[in-house]
């Protein structure tokens, strides 16, 4: 050792000993940084957000690595003066990347450690082929691990570029080659030093020195090897925020190399997302055992422990000291009277050939101080038991495990309150329509939020209309499902004042707009007439639905105007008038049944229509065959709506309408024509309910309106449907009638009689119509007078 200088170890346990930190920086065309890595922040002093943006000269002294960007790698040392640390030797490697990215250069660089170089062996950068060491398949496969966070696909081109030029690797005296990887160290090379040294000082004056320098070295090493083990296993866990599936990244991470046995177990309430456990656990709170790792022979532990089985702790046991003191629990060895009491707390089940001999950590799972759960480790005998140091390491596991297992709970439980009210808002049946049959499917989304923004609704309307909807919310989670919930409401609303499509439309922007600037959404809404055999759609940006003829089976996209989304605002909707035949089907969906990643949609509208025009038994039938033909293999990203409606229409035979003079005696007219249609019909049971209620509604449009003429119409379907039309716009209203006054009453009596009435008004007049039950269906035609 040099006694000239200060004492080696410092620098050593900052770059040489355990691991020699590395940084990692990317550069793109413009001479900017794009990427740069936690080592890279240690390294030069610079965060993450200071560095990316800013020019890569401003922050690192390797401007001589900018020559790489010409097409060839280069490497060499640089000096880095730090207020802090004083001058720092700095070795750095670049690589000129190319591709359609923006990325131009890859920067490594690592602190040399001893910034004079030193006498006994001065390190150089330099490049080999990766394929000149026993581990290159190793080295080629851990090679994208050096990166900064950035995709797979990226992380991979650039690996592969790295691998064609040559591996980054260390010059030690110009002679001994060490490879730069993510878990590189010098262990071997210090261990190496010593000897050369003590071997030049021509005795045994040295080695103890070395050997002295060497323990604290090691000491440090096993240090850094727990706390890469750490980061490792923080970097494999949390990879989703599906709570079981964390559960088993974490069980599965710490076998075999910190335990050979490891066992997770969650609270009932956080496994079932509910809220936040109330109080702490006790000998009644209930244990989900989630998953059990082990390298032991398969299916030891299965019939003892089994995964998915439900547990109360005992009171005397290390697993309840665990979960009650919320700190972990070390048994060096578990002998065999430990093992015998531990096991006889337990009814029906023996614990001790599988726990007897071994050394057993129990370590809480907490997150905010409450316990969330526990896992139970242990080693077989033969194996170093468990110390203080592995009760540390054990219990920063579960701790950096339950934050990620809490971040999984809250997003359970988010997505649950999400599900239940999107539920809540979703149809729980769907209603029968006259001249239409429908089926449905939602289907939530299975790689992003479970719960979506999307939304069906069958709407029935004045004149045995039916309104289809489907919208589709931007965006997943809570606050998408109470949008899709606020929004449907309001169509919902607006159709019941029979509001044509284009003007719906116009007022759903508008009241997206008050709401908020983040209220976005697609709809489609149209209108079926099954006497008129049409419909009108109207669309805000939303997919176009496909028209299955029933002639030919054939199917096609149908062309409409395509709107701005509802929030956009500033837009005019269009309405499509479109003809129908008897038995044509309609299909509505949202994006996310036709949307693959990679592929154009235009793909998927293809497929789309392809399946809806396969033949099928039942609409439901004819709904699967079209969910299942466009069922991505790795699951949809999105949630997905779909209504199907098959048009059936109403006979002509089955309408009746008239005209009638605003005059005393239409009202005496419209009851004679009502009983003898109905009488044609067969239906002479509702003949005196329908009778009177039309003398109502008609005698108020002869005496309240202006108009020159007032229309009637019967419509036969399931149930009997009476409409009164006339010109005056104003629509009827109930009042209170004294005793002694005479009028007020025909709404009440209209009310009380009918199974449904109601009134809307368009462009033309106004329309009041009720709905009669058919006490007994005979045949069209038949005559019972």
């Amino acid at each position: 050792m040099d006694r000239g200088r200060p004492d080696p170890v410092p620098a050593q346990r900052r770059a040489a000993p355990g691991r020699i930190p590395l940084a990692v920086a990317v550069v793109d065309f413009a001479g900017l940084v794009t990427h740069w890595s936690s080592g890279a922040r240690r390294l030069f002093g610079h965060t993450r957000e200071e560095a990316v943006g800013s020019a890569a000269t401003d922050l690192m002294p390797v401007s001589g690595a900018l020559s790489a960007a010409h097409g060839y790698p280069s490497c060499g040392r640089a000096r880095l003066t730090d207020s802090g640390r004083g001058p720092v030797d700095v070795l750095w490697w670049a690589y000129p990347l190319v591709g359609s990215g923006p990325e131009r250069l890859l920067v490594l660089a690592s602190d040399a450690g001893d910034p004079d170089g030193g006498a006994d062996g001065r390190l150089s950068p330099a490049f080999a082929p990766h394929t000149d060491f026993p581990e290159a398949a190793r080295l080629a496969g851990r090679l994208p691990d050096i990166l900064p966070s950035m995709g797979p696909a990226m992380s991979g081109r650039i690996a592969e570029q790295v691998l064609e030029l040559g591996y980054p690797v260390l010059e030690i005296n110009h002679s001994e080659r060490l490879p730069v990887t993510p878990d590189w160290g010098l262990p071997k090379y210090v261990e190496r030093r010593s000897r050369r040294t003590a071997a030049a000082a021509g005795g045994d004056a040295v080695p103890p020195a070395g050997d002295a320098d060497l323990a604290p070295d090691l000491e440090y090493a096993a240090v850094r090897e727990r706390l890469e083990f750490l980061n490792e296993v923080s970097g494999g866990i949390g990879t989703s925020l599906d709570l079981e599936r964390t559960i088993r990244e974490v069980t599965s991470a710490a076998v075999p190399r910190f335990t050979d046995f490891a066992g997770t177990h969650l609270r009932a309430a956080v496994l079932a997302g509910e809220g936040f456990p109330d109080g702490p656990p006790d000998v009644t709170t209930v244990w989900h055992r989630v998953w059990v790792e082990h390298n032991d022979e398969p299916g030891r532990w299965d019939d003892t422990v089994p995964v998915g089985e439900a547990i109360a702790f005992p009171e005397h046991t290390p697993f309840f000291q665990c979960m009650v003191t919320g700190e972990p629990v070390l048994i060096p060895r578990i002998s065999e009277e430990l093992g015998n009491r531990i096991s006889g707390q337990f009814e029906k089940r023996d614990l001790r050939p599988l726990i007897n001999g071994r050394s057993m950590l129990v370590v809480p799972l907490k997150a905010r101080n409450v316990v969330l759960g526990f896992m139970v480790l242990m080693r077989r005998d033969g194996r170093e038991p468990f110390n203080d140091m592995d009760r540390t390491t054990g219990a920063e596991l579960a701790a950096r495990a339950g934050l990620v297992l809490d971040n999984a709970r809250m997003y359970t439980y988010q997505e649950n309150v999400a599900e239940t009210l999107q539920d809540s808002m979703l149809p729980q049946f769907t209603p029968r329509m006259a001249g239409c049959d429908t089926a449905t499917r939602y289907l939530p989304g299975t790689r992003l939020g479970r719960v979506g923004g999307d939304w069906f609704d069958t709407i029935k309307l004045p004149g045995s209309r039916t309104a289809l909807v489907v919208g589709d919310v931007m965006g997943h989670g809570l606050n998408a499902a109470a949008m899709m919930g606020q929004l449907r409401t309001a169509v919902q609303t607006m159709a019941a004042l029979d509001l044509p499509p284009e003007q719906l439309l116009r007022n759903l922007d508008d009241l997206a707009q008050r709401l908020g600037e983040h209220y976005l959404a697609t709809c489609l809404y149209a209108v079926y007439d099954p006497v008129r055999s049409e419909l009108r759609i109207a669309n805000a940006g939303h997919i176009p639905p496909v028209l299955v003829r029933a002639e030919d089976g054939r199917s096609e996209l149908l062309t409409l105007p395509t709107g701005a989304p509802i929030g956009v605002g500033g837009v005019a909707f269009e309405t499509a008038r479109v003809r129908v035949a008897p038995g044509d089907r309609l299909v509505l969906c949202t994006d996310g049944l036709v949307e693959v990643r990679g592929q154009d949609i235009g793909t998927g509208l293809a497929a789309l229509c392809e399946s809806a025009a396969h033949p099928a038994a039942s609409m439901d039938d004819a709904c699967d065959t079209i969910i299942r033909a466009l069922n991505p293999a790795d699951g949809r990203n999105d949630d997905v709506a779909l209504l199907m409606a098959r048009l059936n229409g109403i006979p002509p035979e089955h309408v009746a309408q008239w005209q009638l003079d605003r005059e005393p005696a239409a009202a005496g007219r419209a009851r004679r024509l009502v009983r003898d249609r109905l009488l044609e019909w067969g239906l002479a049971e509702a003949a005196g309910t329908t009778e009177l209620l039309v003398s109502e509604l008609v005698t108020n449009a002869v005496r309240h309106t202006v108009s020159r003429r007032v229309g009637l119409r019967l419509v036969r379907t399931e149930s009997l449907l009476c409409e009164v039309t006339d010109e005056d716009h104003r629509l009827p209203a109930l009042i209170g009638a004294g005793p002694a006054e005479e009028f007020g009453r025909g709404l009440r009596v209209l009310g009380g009689l009918a199974r449904e009435w109601g009134a809307s008004h368009d462009r033309d007049g106004k329309t009041v119509w009720f709905e009669q039950s058919l006490i007994r269906a005979a045949r069209p035609g038949s005559n019972m007078a």
